[in-house]
């Protein structure tokens, strides 16, 4: 019975320094791919920062409400409509044709 004990401790010993290294290693390999892509020499350009808030436009096709800055817009007969994406707007288009 003493002996199941103390091979427990000593295996719950031996998990934890393997865990402790392992997540050392880990750590180390996570910070060096950080500072590898932080280089400037490989950083990519920002996009053009686009608001994130703003007036919601209602799509007429899907019914999804998009930003005024982000919708695609187009006028037809004189009304300004907004639309969430190119393949919308298109069957818009196509519909009003018909």
């Amino acid at each position: 019975m003493v002996r199941f004990v103390v091979y427990l401790f000593l295996s719950i010993f031996v998990i934890s320094i393997a865990r402790a290294l392992i997540r050392a290693v880990l750590q180390g390999f996570a910070s060096l791919f950080q500072t590898a892509q932080s280089s400037p020499a490989r950083q990519q350009p920002h996009p053009p920062s686009m608001p994130l808030t703003g007036e919601l436009k209602r799509d007429p096709v899907c019914g999804t409400y998009t930003v005024e800055a982000h919708a695609i817009r187009q006028t037809i007969n004189g009304e300004t409509l907004y639309f969430c994406s190119s393949r919308c707007r298109d069957e818009y288009l196509a519909a009003s044709r018909r």
